[in-house]
């Protein structure tokens, strides 16, 4: 996006929040960005730009904003297939592979989905000034399934509000060696850094931890393993994994919180994000996404029906 210059008023309207009166009248971008730029001066009001986000605006004066043209993102674009599920002019939404980052960061530089996202839309519109895609969620690079990512700066703070609000159906399939201690229950139980090793996530006291919360069912059940249907109500890192191990069934392939040597053969841990309902931007009723089982883990289920004679 180039830059552009616009301006309102006078007018007569009721006296209200500048940022929310400039919200209302560029609907492209967001309120944490208009935010943004009357904080770094792009925002005058009647030839002043030294002025707050919560200045009460009462129409009576000019407001001229300059929207600086989009910072080319430092990123590099890659080519890389990308397996989507839906796409309009705000959204895609992707079935990401296990193996996959999703950021770059230190040691995934490249090859993550940042990157593939920027091959695949060189043209961007970004979010926040910045040519990105905005990530609304996370997956972690051996989880596989449905992620959802916004394309411009409205969308992105849309379903970000989506996701806070906790309107978001999410649904996800996970293996687990043994069973869980009831076919059906809520997990209620924090999480926060694991005070020993800082590269782990931990179930801790609630004092020291953000609330996590997780509902699961048991969809088939097996000698030495059930598979689960999660729907985690907040989105915590790790959450799923660390409360299947918290009730006694790591999911199968969790090298970091289940068994070290996997019980079943497998390069991954055995998540997959299946399902995700949410309400789109500009849409009046919630969209239903649905990413199938990869062939890595429906060979799983495959082999142990055979060895049970569990074949449907």
């Amino acid at each position: 996006m180039n830059e552009q210059r616009i301006k309102f008023g006078p007018e007569n309207v009721v006296k209200t929040r500048l940022d929310i009166f400039l919200a209302q009248r560029i609907p492209e971008l967001s309120r944490a960005r208009i935010q943004s730029l009357i904080k770094t001066g792009h925002v005058w009001v009647a030839g002043i730009n030294r002025i707050k986000p919560g200045f009460i605006y009462d129409g009576q004066t000019e407001i001229e904003v300059e929207i600086p043209a989009v910072i080319p993102t430092t990123l590099p674009a890659e080519h890389v297939h990308l397996d989507i599920l839906y796409e309009n002019k705000d959204v895609l939404v992707i079935n990401k592979p296990a193996g996959m980052v999703v950021h770059p960061s230190a040691g995934h530089s490249q090859g993550t989905l940042v990157n593939a996202i920027l091959g695949y839309i060189p043209d961007l519109e970004g979010i926040g000034g910045e040519q990105r895609p905005g990530i609304v969620h996370r997956l972690d690079k051996d989880t596989s399934g449905i992620i959802l990512v916004a394309k411009n700066d409205s969308a992105h703070h849309w379903l970000q509000s989506q996701f806070k609000k906790r309107d978001v159906v999410k649904t996800y399939l996970a293996l687990v060696d043994g069973g869980p201690p009831t076919p059906s229950g809520r997990i209620d139980a924090p999480i926060g850094r694991d005070p020993i090793h800082r590269k782990k996530m931990a179930i801790v006291k609630h004092e020291k931890g953000r609330e996590a919360v997780s509902e699961y069912c048991e969809v088939e059940k097996f000698s030495n393993h059930s598979l689960l249907e999660f729907h985690p109500l907040t989105g915590r890192t790790h959450q799923i994994r660390l409360h299947c191990a918290l009730i006694g069934c790591p999911i199968t392939g969790d090298r970091v919180y289940g068994k070290k040597k996997p019980t079943i053969e497998l390069d991954r841990h055995f998540l997959h994000a299946i399902g995700l309902k949410i309400l789109l931007p500009g849409e009046a009723d919630p969209h239903e996404f649905t990413a199938p089982l990869p062939d890595e883990l429906k060979s799983v289920l495959a082999r142990l029906r055979i060895s049970e004679n569990l074949i449907r």
